[in-house]
């Protein structure tokens, strides 16, 4: 299998705040065509250590992937780098130039005389055409790898590698054999508890690959299978890719009846698409009441287009006085039990329902940190409450990690407890 290797170039992704997404989408498109991607590195604006970076790669991989450092500021060396490393002078290209003043007057901006440093590119390499932005890319072949450099910018880097990477590798032979996969994503287990669960459906022996991907939203399980790729016989390629996904699917099937309830989705699909389409397909209609989380509920379903037939309305009730004066919860309550409680969770959900005259309520409340939290209600301590006309459930979450995590851990946590009432499982697990 054809070996690659990813680097993300910029200063302000080793600063903190900002998050390398490129390598995401890159790994994923490779691997679509066979090609594994066996490391990943980020590297700051320092054109020794971007050699560096580089020079290392090209010794384990056929395809090097570099992203950012393509702009016309003094911090974008990517071109530098390369021509250093490689030993070819940087040269203008003019009709490069010419495309790039032509985007700018298409958008009715003037040209700068520092965007012509996008126009010099090291001599041997090819253009790669950037057809949603400024900066071009290139790709030049070095010792024994083919070395791509594209824009930092995801949407830009993802269209130039569908326009010019893409049959570049192809022309090249190094797409060699795709690689097929499939995904289980779950909530409310832990690594060890799946691993547990599923053990000796995947064996060693086994040509399926099992792995898994925790984050605040869960564990994901993937499946994934090569399918050798014959350029010659596609009606051998069409067998391999057939037979890959019926065998998946059968893997799939089994993991899942092991996983039972706690999966809510496959290949990708989101919990707030998968309880947006049931809502809206049953004709139900929801109203929130949110505290911990901030909105963050609310948020995440209206992203989703359509929303308005089924999010009828949210509030944010943060402090008690808010719970008060907007969902009508008794002061008793919170005095007697506090904020953070399942009795307050139950009075959110049902207030939230009666005041919108919905279907639903579903309400969150908890502490979300740093600090706020006491030995008998600590940080991460969430409940979430809903309510329909017949009756109120409420469930009890202890959540770990920073102030962002547990937030949008409440806010999956929540929307699973609608998703176990819409399908009708187990609200409280066994």
């Amino acid at each position: 299998m054809i070996k690659a290797e990813i680097i993300a170039v910029g200063s302000e992704l080793l600063l903190g705040g900002r998050t390398d997404m490129n390598s995401v989408f890159l790994a994923e498109l490779l691997a679509q065509e066979g090609i594994e991607v066996r490391f990943k590195t980020v590297v700051g604006d320092d054109i020794k250590d971007i050699c560096a970076a580089i020079s290392q790669a090209s010794e384990r991989a056929r395809v090097v992937m570099v992203t950012g450092g393509l702009g016309p500021t003094v911090d974008d060396l990517t071109r530098e780098a390369v021509a250093k490393l490689t030993r070819n002078s940087l040269r203008f290209r003019s009709k490069v130039f010419r495309s790039i003043g032509a985007r700018f007057r298409a958008a009715g901006k003037t040209i700068s005389e520092n965007q012509r440093k996008q126009a010099f590119l090291p001599i041997g390499s090819d253009v790669l055409q950037n057809l949603v932005g400024t900066a071009p890319g290139f790709s030049i072949k070095w010792k024994r790898s083919q070395i791509f450099c594209l824009p930092g910018v995801s949407h830009e880097a993802r269209a130039m590698f569908m326009e010019s990477v893409l049959p570049i590798l192809i022309k090249g032979k190094l797409v060699e054999e795709a690689i097929e996969s499939r995904f289980i994503h779950t909530f409310g287990l832990i690594e060890g508890a799946i691993d547990e669960k599923v053990k000796g459906i995947v064996t060693e022996a086994s040509d399926i690959r099992l792995g898994m991907l925790a984050s605040p939203l869960g564990v994901s399980v993937s499946l994934t299978r090569n399918n050798f790729f014959d350029a010659k016989n596609t009606n051998v390629q069409d067998s391999n890719r057939i037979y890959n996904k019926v065998l998946l699917e059968v893997y799939l099937k089994k993991i899942s009846s092991k996983l039972d309830y706690y999966v809510f989705g496959f290949d990708g699909q989101t919990m707030e698409q998968i309880i947006g389409d049931t809502l809206a397909s049953r004709g139900l209609k929801l109203a929130l009441a949110e505290s911990c989380t901030g909105g963050l509920i609310g948020h995440r379903l209206t992203e989703v287009a359509g929303s308005s037939r089924y999010v009828d309305r949210g509030v944010l009730c943060y402090s008690n006085q808010a719970k008060i004066d907007l969902v009508g919860v008794p002061k008793s309550l919170l005095l007697k039990f506090g904020a953070v409680s399942s009795q307050v969770a139950k009075a959110l959900a049902q207030g939230i329902r009666k005041q919108s005259s919905v279907d639903i309520g579903l309400s969150v409340t908890g502490i979300a940190g740093p600090r706020g939290g006491t030995k008998a209600k600590p940080v991460g301590l969430v409940f979430v409450g809903l309510a329909t006309p017949q009756k109120i459930y409420t469930k009890e979450f202890r959540f770990h990690g920073d102030r962002s995590t547990i937030k949008l851990q409440s806010s999956q946590g929540a929307l699973d407890v609608l998703r176990r009432w819409l399908f009708d499982l187990p609200i409280t697990d066994e």
